[in-house]
Order: structure tokens, then C-alpha cells, then sequence
């Protein structure tokens, strides 16, 4: 039963900082929603598709001084849109973003 008990030791994340936490922000996500959450404490971030959530915790503590209560991570799909060409259509990239939750009290000033 030792798999199931209470006073199991729980594995800490490592520390990120191996130059990689320059790029795990590229910016602000500027929205009317992110705008409405941001006074709530949810900030959203654009990230590259292979940033991960101790990455970008580790980014938001550098850079930003305050320390996130919890992040998600949101896969946005490529959209198919027309164009005003002979070819008709085209895509729009997909994008990554990330919320990052703050408690309360705590705000991060993206001017």
C-alpha cells in the first residue's frame, strides 16, 4: 500500500534556466477576454509550441517577479481562410497560448 499513502514524498519540478526562458514568453496576448481576465489575476501569454508549464512558471517568477498560482496551456488549431487571390484559400498558423492564474493581491504590469 505504499503507493497510496499519504507520506509519499512529492517529486519537486527542476529549475529551468538553461537560456531557454528568454524565449518561453514571446508576448502578452492582448484580447477583450485577456483584457477581462487580467483583472482577475489571469494573465495570457503567446508561447512557442514546445514550452511547458514549469518553463513558463519559471519565465513568469524571472521576468515578472511574481510567482503563478496555476497555468494552462491552450492549443489554437490553423484556420482556413479565404483570400482575395486566384487561389481562393490559405491558413492562418496555429498559436500557443498560455494562462497564468496569480493569487490574489498579486498583478503583473504589461505596459
Amino acid at each position: 500500500m505504499a503507493l497510496f499513502s499519504s507520506n509519499s514524498v512529492k517529486a519537486k519540478s527542476p529549475k529551468v534556466d538553461d537560456g531557454r526562458l528568454a524565449y518561453a514568453l514571446k508576448a502578452p496576448w492582448f484580447s477583450e477576454k485577456a483584457l477581462i481576465g487580467s483583472e482577475n489575476g489571469v494573465y495570457v501569454f503567446r508561447v512557442p509550441a514546445d514550452a511547458t508549464k514549469p518553463e513558463i512558471k519559471a519565465a513568469v517568477e524571472k521576468f515578472y517577479g511574481v510567482t503563478p498560482r496555476k497555468i494552462n496551456i491552450v492549443n489554437l488549431p490553423a484556420k482556413v481562410k479565404s483570400l482575395r487571390t486566384r487561389r481562393g484559400v490559405g491558413t492562418r498558423a496555429r498559436r500557443h497560448k498560455a494562462y497564468v492564474y496569480l493569487k490574489k493581491g498579486d498583478s503583473i504590469n504589461l505596459a
